[in-house]
């Protein structure tokens, strides 16, 4: 058998670099010094007589035989973190990890709860949550990097034939008001009224405020008549606003349920208006599922999509 001209430590340090896009972050992401790293990836480059990166500019460049080492690379740490799992698993969930994902309304709302309650039955299990949008979310859950997923936005179309997709519940988005607006006297508003508000919403370029508009459109909403007064980044700052008296908002009723309770916001009730989507969760199925993502799946989510919270429905 041929010798293997490369090291784990030396792939290791190759995805940190193109992952932190320099040699320096990559140094201390790893907590070694910059000259061991470089030198790792001149032995590299010497090993297997190729140019690993282009050094003419200022960040880390991969030449063409660098990006199919890393194609490489990419595949053979998932397969090692695949194999750490499966000897994890030996413990019988008394010890182990779960890496779970989610895109950001979903992971900053919903996840921390369903994590609670994991932990609670299964304390000893490392969890490790990664908050992304749903394309990127997509994307590492069909590299290994993440064992399951719940998401609320549309996956590129070739993941769909890659990850197992399963509808989980709906996510319903809530026209909100400031306490003291006129409006928020009113027993019920129709959709004409909307017209009449200024809005506070996401930036037009973000992919949640495309998905919200196209909701809104497929409401009977004409979205180019909806009054934009500001725009910010968050659904925090959003929030924020609205209670400041700046203006309404479209939010997810998940986000807004502590406010609700609180009384520091008005939700109307808005006739022949329902804006709802759908959360599902992904994974996939060519990959190795450790007890602990089965266990997350088999003991949490029927959980938490029927019982746990009354802003879900679970999807029959």
């Amino acid at each position: 058998m041929a010798e293997i001209p490369f090291t784990l430590d030396q792939l290791r340090i190759l995805k940190a670099i193109v992952d932190e896009g320099s040699f320096k972050k990559a140094a201390d992401s790893l907590f070694v010094t910059q000259p061991a790293v470089s030198l790792q990836v001149q032995n590299l480059e010497k090993q297997l007589d190729i140019a690993i990166f282009d050094r003419g500019g200022r960040k880390a460049q991969l030449t063409e035989a660098g990006k199919l080492l890393l194609n490489y690379c990419e595949k053979i740490l998932g397969e090692c973190l695949e194999t750490c799992k499966a000897v994890e698993d030996l413990n019988n969930l008394k010890g182990g990890s779960i890496i779970i994902g989610a895109s950001q309304t979903t992971g900053t709302y919903l996840m921390p709860r369903m994590i609670g309650v994991f932990r609670q039955k299964y304390p000893e299990v490392s969890v490790q949550l990664q908050i992304h949008s749903t394309r990127r979310t997509g994307w590492s859950v069909a590299n290994g990097q993440i064992d399951i997923a719940i998401i609320g936005g549309q996956l590129p179309l070739e993941l769909n034939e890659l990850l197992e997709v399963i509808p989980f519940a709906t996510d319903e988005l809530a026209l909100v008001l400031p306490t003291n607006h006129p409006l928020a006297k009113s027993k019920e508003l129709t959709k004409e009224d909307l017209y009449s508000l200024r809005f506070i919403t996401l930036d037009n370029q973000s992919t949640t405020r495309k998905v919200l508009d196209q909701l809104l459109s497929s409401s009977g909403l004409d979205v180019q008549r909806l009054h934009i007064e500001m725009e910010l980044n968050s659904l925090e700052a959003i929030k924020n606003a609205v209670q400041s008296n700046l203006g309404a908002a479209f939010l997810p009723v998940v986000s807004i349920e502590r406010e609700l309770s609180g009384g520091s916001i008005h939700r109307p009730i808005v006739a022949d208006l329902e804006v709802k989507r759908e959360l599902k969760v992904i994974t996939n199925p060519g990959r190795y599922s450790s007890r602990a993502a089965e266990a997350f799946t088999r003991d949490i989510l029927p959980l938490f999509a029927s019982s746990f919270s009354p802003l879900f429905n679970p999807q029959n």
